[in-house]
């Protein structure tokens, strides 16, 4: 992030919102904007930054101190109300995140800080604000039902070893694990998986010593998931049967976190819903047939629009109450 100082003209206070990027693959994404002005009014984004939490590696405080430490450097002349900050892993590698919130609202000079689970700001972006169930879709796959008062229901999010049903390293896995047979000759169908899997990591004997070592293979296994999209785009069977099983994964992720407590309305967000096509027909044909009741509605925002709508709510005093393991207020 370039540290050169920017001035504001619009009247404090302001909000800061920021979404933590998965891994550091992923950019985190960073905006500011008065908190008397309608959402998203004003707005100055910063550019996306390259620093993001890896599995087992970087505590996710570490990273959102870091970031509001730059943004009050950046902009030394907008004082803040409140910070909302969505973070992925948050509940396991950020040890107590209550006892951490502190030196967040230190390095805030003093603002309050709400930091939540990355699901509970894709919903708020989402949902913008209102009750019902939301899927987020990027380097893994978490879906949250709720409230945001008293009810709470995730599913998903537990890392792409055993979950992460339908997200981007999901398909990342099962594209490399078609290209191997193939590979192996135990299959001859997926050829062009195979040159796309060779292309972005070489031979296939490498492909172990690159992948299996590394904290961010969660993101490496993603980033091939473009590869698989743009191969179903145009037409190769494998991998439109990959996006297919993915949306259909996904849909049933989401439709486990309706609760008949809430309104039966359900959105989903993300890079992997960018590849359209395959994925999209299969994740609202599975959506249906697995919630027939339910509305599924597009977005009304993104996550950072719900990293930013959390912190006017505590600039409000209107932020819902503290519930650990979902979401942290100062």
């Amino acid at each position: 992030m370039s540290q050169l100082v920017q001035r504001v003209s619009e009247p404090g206070p302001w909000v800061l919102g920021i979404d933590l990027g998965g891994t550091g693959a992923t950019g985190s994404r960073i905006a500011l904007e008065p908190a008397g002005a309608a959402l998203g009014s004003s707005r100055r984004l910063l550019p996306e930054v390259r620093t993001g939490i890896s599995e087992g590696a970087t505590n996710p405080l570490d990273v959102a101190e870091t970031l509001i430490s730059a943004v009050r450097v950046q902009w030394p002349d907008a004082p803040l109300a409140a910070v909302g900050i969505g973070a992925p892993g948050v509940a396991s590698l950020a040890g107590d995140p209550a006892a951490e919130l502190p030196r967040l609202v230190a390095a805030a000079g003093g603002a309050s800080v709400a930091l939540a689970i990355d699901a509970v700001t894709a919903h708020l972006g989402a949902l913008a604000g209102s009750g019902g169930s939301v899927v987020a879709v990027g380097t893994g796959t978490i879906a949250i039902g709720t409230d945001l008062r008293s009810i709470w229901r995730r599913v998903g999010g537990w890392g792409h070893l055993y979950d992460d049903r339908g997200s981007g390293a999901w398909v990342g896995i099962e594209g490399l694990k078609a290209a191997i047979l193939t590979h192996d000759g135990v299959t001859t169908d997926a050829a062009a998986l195979l040159a796309a899997a060779v292309a972005r990591f070489g031979p296939a004997p490498e492909w172990p010593a690159q992948l299996s070592t590394r904290d961010d293979r969660g993101a490496i296994l993603a980033d091939f998931a473009a590869d698989v999209a743009a191969l179903a785009g145009i037409g190769d069977p494998v991998a439109t049967r990959i996006m297919s099983t993915a949306g259909t994964l996904v849909a049933g992720t989401l439709a486990a976190a309706l609760d008949p407590r809430l309104p039966w309305r359900a959105s989903g967000v993300g890079g992997v819903f960018e590849a359209g096509g395959a994925f999209i027909a299969g994740f609202e044909a599975e959506f249906v047939r697995l919630a027939p009741d339910a509305s599924l509605i597009d977005p009304a925002g993104t996550p950072l629009d719900g990293a930013v709508r959390l912190a006017r709510l505590v600039a409000s005093g209107d932020a819902p109450v503290g519930h650990p393991p979902f979401l942290w207020l100062s």
